[in-house]
């Protein structure tokens, strides 16, 4: 256990300002462009990847007793990478549609994005994560401001009111099923998170008395937030700055959904009989303890303790073991990458679904319902 005193100095706190690299790096592809404007997608998915393997694993855990005032260090980069992010996707539409025009190829400038889609939906969308989950209304906006640049303002919604409460059932649409492929995951998704948030979004009014057009839908701010970004990519950068703006935030929902999909793949909750199912366990979520990643990725892979204190600030999430939760082999990066390989993830992940319901679930021998989402729908 980290005292609270330690937890709180600088040099602890530095290395999940390890995202900050990105920002350079996608400003030195804009302006040398060529092979450079690959540079985004490689360091976040490989170079992060390769500090996992000479790093190993962060298994410390920070006193749960540490203030609010003591994580002024680990806050502040969540805070500061709204504006940065902001400043970086904006500056780059109007470079490659402006004085940039005539250095980047059409190639170059879609790739150029490509990888600015993998650091916000990577780091924008991760941040946006830590912030709906605070009571502080600027977090909760600056998180809004985040998801807006990438149109997936909904998330915020599905996340708070399905996916907590309903992870490891058939109303949760960001479980992955066993054997379903992430190509099959994908477009599915897609359609059903935003189906449900705006469901339980408008059954929140209708409890009380009010009618899903009620102003107090956030889904009409979340849709003035992303009319007000798509607006400003137009007139920064025309139709072609609009269309880049489009490209990227494709790129980053397509990466959030990755992480989605490793997070709980085959892991349900045991239905009880009557719609009801055994509450939320650490064994419902997969976990990694690779060192690099973590600091890339705030603690999000520590996930079970997430799902546990949901408000939780990421310095204080806590780890857990082999013997309490299912752990990845590999940190998230070569896990969402395996991920896009079928065959491979299958091969790599359902012997361990496989072993994980012998452990936890003998006494279940009928496992077609679970893999199919048909038991009923939870109360």
């Amino acid at each position: 256990m980290i005292p609270a005193d330690k937890v709180a100095q600088l040099h602890r706190a530095l290395p999940f300002w390890m995202s900050l690299i990105l920002l350079p790096v996608a400003v030195l592809g804009a302006l040398q462009g060529g092979w450079t404007v690959l540079l985004l997608p490689l360091t976040t998915w490989y170079f992060f990847s390769i500090l996992d393997a000479f790093l190993g694993l962060y298994t410390e855990n920070a006193d749960l007793e540490t203030r609010d005032d003591q994580l002024t260090w680990y806050r502040a980069i969540t805070l500061i990478w709204a504006p940065f992010q902001f400043g970086l996707l904006y500056w780059l539409i109007w470079y490659v549609t402006g004085p940039g025009d005539a250095h980047l190829s059409p190639l170059e400038t879609i790739l150029l994005f490509f990888g600015v889609g993998v650091i916000t939906g990577t780091v924008g969308i991760n941040y946006s994560h830590e912030l709906m989950h605070q009571k502080n209304r600027s977090e909760r906006f600056l998180g809004d401001v985040l998801l807006a640049m990438v149109l997936y303002s909904h998330f915020r919604s599905e996340h708070l009111l399905v996916h907590h409460r309903y992870v490891g059932t058939p109303r949760d649409p960001v479980t992955a099923r066993y054997n379903e492929g992430f190509h099959r995951f994908f477009p599915r998704v897609l359609r059903q998170s935003w189906q449900s948030a705006f469901k339980a979004e408008a059954e929140m009014l209708a409890r009380r008395n009010l009618p899903w057009h009620d102003l107090k839908n956030p889904f009409f701010k979340y849709w003035a937030l992303q009319g007000f970004m798509a607006l400003l990519a137009v007139l920064i950068g025309g139709w072609i700055g609009l269309g880049l703006f489009f490209w990227q935030a494709f790129v980053a929902i397509w990466q959030l959904e990755l992480v989605n999909y490793i997070e709980h793949y085959g892991l349900t909750r045991k239905h009880l009989g009557g719609g009801k199912y055994e509450h939320v366990q650490p064994r419902h979520s997969w976990n990694a303890a690779h060192k690099a990643s973590n600091w890339l990725l705030i603690n999000l892979q520590r996930h079970s303790d997430h799902h546990y204190k949901p408000d939780r600030r990421f310095p204080l999430l806590q780890n857990y073991t082999e013997a309490d939760a299912p752990q990845l082999p590999y940190g998230y990066p070569v896990m969402t990458m395996a991920a896009m390989v079928p065959p491979i993830w299958r091969r790599v992940m359902n012997p361990r679904v496989r072993r994980w319901r012998e452990m936890y679930y003998p006494e279940i021998t009928n496992w077609r319902p679970y893999n199919r989402a048909s038991t009923p729908m939870p109360r």
